[in-house]
């Protein structure tokens, strides 16, 4: 018995000790649990291309989607997915907004890329030469450099004037391409070069921009590294059937890409 209340005492002791000792740990965990948040933006945030749409119609929203993993295994006091695919700047402000108050304390966000004309520059260079394809690029990237910038600050002012407590991480896009990687047959290097050069040149603007309104940015193109088009391990759709899925992430490519750089910047 005497030994038994001294395994019971010893055990105590020790239970207090490591509650003490994480004490930071679990008020931190508590403060991550009791987080509001909401998901806004475009079918890279949305989850085409990863599947398992559920009832989410044309927006299709993927429950393996980085939005929904992060809630998960978060699990925030409240969350609200409103990413929709095709949704341009215009579509966020517009639709996507109605969860947001002053309450919540966490907003992530992919934007841009539509409005760019992202779904045109992919075909334009599928279907047509490469001087073609060049010249539609550098169309995308001009727009990127007059028009853009100011249609992010209205929908970075928009989330401000609902949420002016939040949290807000502004997510890039990944390059497409490896070049000089696997790829035998479709575009020439010229064009993926070009076209990742495009996506490059957006996720400059983005990250000015999100640090111009005091939000983080998180970079993927670190996380896809070693996984685009033409290498041995995509984590993205080359053009593939349903076509809206093409260029867009996969499964892998939301849990292995979006997630640990969403993550990272929270």
């Amino acid at each position: 018995m005497k030994l038994s209340r001294f395994a019971a005492l010893s055990s105590s002791l020790l239970l207090g000790a490591v509650l003490t000792l994480t004490g930071a740990s679990q008020a931190q965990a508590n403060e991550a649990a009791a987080l509001d948040y909401v998901a806004l933006g475009d079918s890279y945030s949305s989850g085409l291309g990863a599947g398992s749409y559920g009832n989410s119609g044309a927006c299709k929203r993927s429950s393996v989607a980085y939005p929904q993993l992060w809630a998960n295994a978060n699990s925030p006091s409240s969350f609200a997915f409103t990413a929709c695919s095709g949704a341009r700047t215009g579509d966020v402000t517009g639709s996507q907004l109605g969860p947001l108050n002053s309450g919540t304390d966490l907003v992530s966000i992919t934007v841009g890329g539509n409005d760019a004309g992202f779904a045109d520059v992919m075909t334009t260079c599928v279907l047509s030469s490469e001087a073609t394809c060049v010249a539609r690029v550098n169309q995308a990237r001009a727009y990127v450099d007059t028009t853009l910038p100011g249609q992010l600050d209205s929908v970075y002012n928009a989330i401000s004037a609902k949420a002016p407590s939040a949290q807000v991480v502004v997510i890039g896009y990944p390059r497409f391409y490896q070049l000089n990687g696997t790829c035998v047959v479709g575009m020439t290097e010229t064009e993926r070069a070009a076209i990742n050069g495009a996506a490059n040149h957006i996720n400059a603007l983005l990250a000015k921009r999100a640090a111009d309104h005091g939000y983080r940015y998180a970079d993927v193109t670190g996380p896809f590294t070693g996984h685009e088009i033409c290498s041995p391990a995509s984590w993205l759709h080359s053009v593939s059937w349903p076509i809206d899925e093409s260029y867009h992430p996969t499964a892998q490519g939301q849990s292995g890409g979006y997630l640990p750089a969403f993550s990272s910047a929270v």
